[in-house]
């Protein structure tokens, strides 16, 4: 009788402890990023009665374990431009005041007064700054993520050009089938200068290119009318020499034509622009066939000035850049840990977790690589709390508190009629 107190006591215990852990999962029905919690009861060891063993009586339910459910919360799109949700395993790196690293799924993300990165509650974003180039080095130690809002970025002079064209075979080898091409190139302080280049026939297969001299009032540029390439193609309509230079040599030498650029009246310094036959992979640009003569790409490599007016998440955590000119570029990407066993890890508040005795090391790397998810910008994860599930759970609960006060009440009532016996 006196254990059927302990075992309802023992109850009482557990299901208060359950009910605070559903509570808590209410409370945070709403928060990004939130994991609910999960509790598991089990017994106590049994007392067992007689001789023989065969009559076992438990000693009530211990205290309940508790753990983490990282199961996938639902993507919600937002308007937030730092915002970011995991969509699969993983967790945002981030440091706390002290220099203490956490991990988190909350990806509402921020900026502070000085351009870094941090959480809802201040804590430093972690992952990689690209480099000039746009190449992030994801293999690298993580540090602080700044975002450069309002920089201005510096003008690049053009140095290559880029043309993707047909020649007509069809043309007359006369300035009838004169092509002329404008394209626009940068200088070294991004004012813009129109070159354009001349193509005409001059034979079967044959062609010549020359760049018109620019305005006296704005610069010089050479080659010009006096300083012509020539060009030759085979029966197939395929690119062979430049200026006698054999272009089907392996490895070919990709001749290319530079046009240099000086005495610029904008006191820019002087600069050479490649004129490229061939892209980067070694396929020509340029073809003979017997159709009009017509520019299908233009690319070249120089940019102006200009201001950077927002930074974005994009997929993959991608930091995106975009300047008041309509670019972007790559200043940095995000990074994320993948733990073995994330459910060891112990939850410190403000959304964030940190590594147990028995957690695995966690291993740090880019989204999508390693076994780690993928990072959707201007999304978050919305909290894995059930509102229907965790009523449910609620109910079963409050029943099962109220059954082992029951059993307390009747274990009173019997002991006061056991009492009353002697009487």
């Amino acid at each position: 009788m006196f254990t059927a107190f302990s075992s309802a006591l023992s109850a009482l215990a557990g299901h208060t402890t359950a009910v605070d852990v559903v509570g808590n999962n209410l409370a945070n029905l709403n928060t990004i990023g939130f994991k609910r919690s999960e509790v598991s009861f089990y017994d106590l060891l049994s007392r067992t009665l007689g001789a023989s063993g065969q009559t076992q009586v438990g000693m009530g339910v211990g205290r309940p374990f508790t753990s983490r459910q990282f199961n996938q919360g639902a993507i919600q799109t937002t308007s937030g431009r730092l915002d970011a949700a995991i969509q699969g395993e993983g967790f945002f790196v981030v440091k706390d005041a002290n220099g203490g690293v956490l991990y988190t799924r909350a990806g509402n993300f921020k900026k502070t007064a000085d351009g870094t990165m941090v959480t809802a509650t201040g804590e430093r974003v972690q992952g990689w700054v690209a480099d000039a180039d746009g190449n992030v080095l994801s293999a690298g130690a993580v540090g602080d993520i700044r975002l450069p809002e309002g920089s201005l970025r510096p003008a690049t002079a053009t140095q290559n050009l880029f043309l993707t064209m047909n020649l007509n075979a069809a043309a007359n080898a006369d300035v009838t089938s004169q092509f002329k091409v404008p394209v626009r190139v940068f200088d070294s302080l991004g004012n813009e200068l129109i070159v354009t280049l001349n193509y005409e026939k001059t034979g079967v297969n044959a062609w010549q290119v020359w760049a018109d001299p620019l305005d006296p009032a704005i610069g010089t540029i050479a080659p010009d009318d006096t300083a012509k390439v020539d060009l030759e193609f085979d029966a197939n309509g395929t690119l062979i020499t430049i200026d006698g230079v054999d272009q089907a040599a392996d490895p070919p030498p990709q001749t290319t034509v530079g046009l240099a650029l000086s005495g610029l009246s904008s006191g820019a310094v002087d600069f050479t622009v490649d004129l490229n036959y061939f892209a980067p992979t070694g396929a020509p640009l340029v073809s003979q066939y017997a159709q009009s003569s017509a520019i299908a790409g233009l690319v070249q490599d120089g940019q102006p000035a200009a201001q950077l007016s927002r930074v974005a998440i994009g997929d993959n955590g991608v930091l995106l850049a975009q300047y008041s000119d309509g670019t972007e570029a790559i200043i940095g990407q995000l990074a994320l840990a993948s733990v073995g066993n994330p459910e060891t890890l112990v939850a410190v508040g403000n959304n964030a977790f940190r590594v147990s005795a028995n957690s695995a090391e966690p291993v740090i790397g880019a989204a999508g690589t390693g076994g780690r998810g993928t990072i959707v910008g201007g999304a978050t994860e919305a909290s894995g709390a059930d509102m229907a599930r965790e009523f449910t759970n609620l109910i079963v609960y409050q029943r099962g508190y109220q059954a082992n006060a029951r059993v307390i009440t009747t274990a009173d009532e019997l002991s006061a009629e056991t009492i009353n016996l002697k009487r």
